[in-house]
């Protein structure tokens, strides 16, 4: 048997995270400016930080719960009430997980057997067909359409909608396109969700990151509660990325299943960081606007000048990504990228990344400082010139 039999056939051929491929390259090149990974450019704020010192300092190193730190899971259920309206109960309806990733698996594996069909909207968070697929169920896929807002229509929704059908999950605001639902969105495809009876999934990570409407969950509409599974975390918001702390909410039977992966595989989410999340989710509200003033001017400028240099970028509601169209040089997404990268040491995703959807296409963090912004405008804008396509 040679080693290609031998490996679950699944993970063999499964491609390579398109995000850590061009991260990786532009880490081993001196003087490349990457705007390719999203993760804020913040560091915890002090009194974050100072907790998780404190919870080391007092030897709170010991495995807690299960479901993770009582304290953690009230906080938790209180921030959606006080910043979503949505009531939930700490002890039937939290588990804190490592990380939204973490979240993502557990949920997909409890959820999908053989045959089943998930509905992905797309272009989508790289991780999500893949988890998809490891659990054993199929994808299939929505294409949002940029001239739509990159939203979920109830067109879209129905036509996909299938007996083999088992979840749709739902990324807004999305990565890599900064489009959201709103209130209004979701009004019209809740009653196709309830007459079908699948589940919702809502990856809400970037839920604080709405710039022009306050952030609407789907959890919020009753009617369909029972069927949503809520998926968030403290890495975005809180500038927790390394923290590894996320948490889903769900009805009390679907956690009590979830949770019987989540004991047999992780125990429980690193201590000292869930006494950090506790200080977060109670005193972390200031911290939020803060950071949120600042992507929202970096975010107004980086697509101000896209579309000056040429390439057009329409404004993204959410999150902290542009997903600027390349079309007009005729390059593929990798080749853009590829090029640039040789070309000018600027290290961005190519929108292919993301599903097939998403070519013709790059994604650009602008979680990044503003002066990292404006130099790679500047080897854009020379790269345009160069290939003759800035007129």
């Amino acid at each position: 048997m040679t080693f290609e039999e031998e490996i679950n056939q699944t993970v063999r051929y499964l491609k390579p995270s398109g995000i850590r491929r061009f991260f990786d390259i532009a880490a081993t090149r001196k003087g490349v400016i990457s705007l390719g990974v999203g993760e804020p450019d913040f560091i915890t704020p002090w009194h974050i930080r100072e907790e998780t010192i404190h919870a080391i300092e007092q030897g709170k190193t010991f495995y807690t719960g299960n479901k993770g730190l009582p304290k953690l899971r009230e906080g938790i259920c209180a921030y959606y009430k006080r910043r979503f309206h949505v009531d939930y109960d700490p002890e039937d309806n939290v588990i804190v997980t490592v990380g939204g990733s973490e979240a993502i698996d557990i949920v997909m594996r409890t959820l999908v057997q053989p045959g089943d069909e998930i509905i992905l909207p797309t272009p989508a968070y790289v991780a999500y067909a893949a988890i998809i697929e490891m659990a054993g169920a199929k994808v299939r896929e929505i294409v949002l359409k940029e001239e739509e807002g990159f939203k979920l229509t109830p067109e879209a929704l129905k036509n996909a909608l299938n007996d083999k059908t088992k979840a749709v999950i739902l990324n807004f605001p999305g990565n890599p396109t900064g489009g959201i639902m709103t209130r209004e969105d979701y009004e019209k495809i809740v009653p196709i969700l309830k007459e079908s009876g699948i589940y919702a999934i809502t990856d809400e990570i970037y839920a604080e990151l709405t710039y022009e409407q306050k952030h609407c969950s789907i959890a919020e509409f009753d009617e369909i509660k029972d069927h949503v599974i809520v998926i968030n975390g403290f890495s975005k918001a809180y500038s927790m990325t390394g923290y590894r702390v996320g948490y889903i909410l769900a009805k009390k039977e679907l956690i009590d299943m979830i949770l019987k992966i989540h004991q047999y595989t992780i125990m429980c989410a690193t201590t000292p960081c869930q006494f950090a999340a506790i200080e977060a989710v109670n005193n972390g509200d200031k911290d939020i606007e803060e950071m949120f003033v600042s992507f929202r001017q970096r975010r107004n400028y980086i697509v101000k000048e896209l579309n000056r240099i040429g390439l057009h970028t329409p404004m993204p509601q959410g999150a902290f990504y542009v997903f600027p169209s390349i079309k007009r040089t005729g390059l593929s997404s990798e080749e853009f990228c590829e090029r640039l990268l040789d070309e000018q040491s600027l290290a961005l995703v190519p929108g292919n990344a993301f599903g097939d959807a998403g070519e013709g296409f790059v994604r650009i963090s602008y979680a990044y400082s503003l002066d990292q912004i404006k130099a790679a405008i500047a080897k854009l804008e020379q790269f345009l010139k160069d290939g003759g396509w800035d007129k």
